[in-house]
């Protein structure tokens, strides 16, 4: 049976292991997403190449937390710098202002946040009962 057919089952959703391992031949970017159908989590694996940086930018709207997975990386907040290496897991709180920058290899991390709605259209006088 096909695991997508019962979502509400816990499977394996992805082996990370080759990433993690050779993070470096991997494109820039999202390298993994999660999709499943009904899920209330979004995350990403990205993989952010040697001396590359996220700019300055504030999540004004959730929290998000980041998973160091391979190389290593430097954090920038309000606060200051954080250096970041595998296997810590950093809380970025709602509103907080941030920059990433990989190291000398790059850096590869999961980022898990709450999923965001998807884009709908309304009327600017909003729904209606019909």
């Amino acid at each position: 049976m096909n695991d997508r057919a019962m979502p509400d089952l816990p499977h394996v959703l992805h082996d990370l292991q080759p990433i993690v391992a050779d993070h470096g031949a991997q494109p820039a970017g999202v390298v993994w997403r999660l999709d499943e159908v009904g899920r209330q989590l979004d995350a990403n694996v990205l993989n952010l190449p040697a001396g590359r940086t996220i700019d300055t930018h504030t999540e004004p709207d959730l929290d998000v937390l980041l998973l160091i997975l391979a190389g290593s990386g430097s954090l920038t907040t309000g606060a200051g710098n954080l250096d970041l290496v595998p296997g810590e897991l950093v809380w970025l709180p709602v509103g907080s202002t941030r920059s990433l920058t990989a190291g000398l290899h790059g850096l590869a991390y999961v980022t898990v946040h709450r999923r965001r709605p998807g884009m709908q259209i309304r009327s600017p006088a909003g729904p209606t009962n019909a």
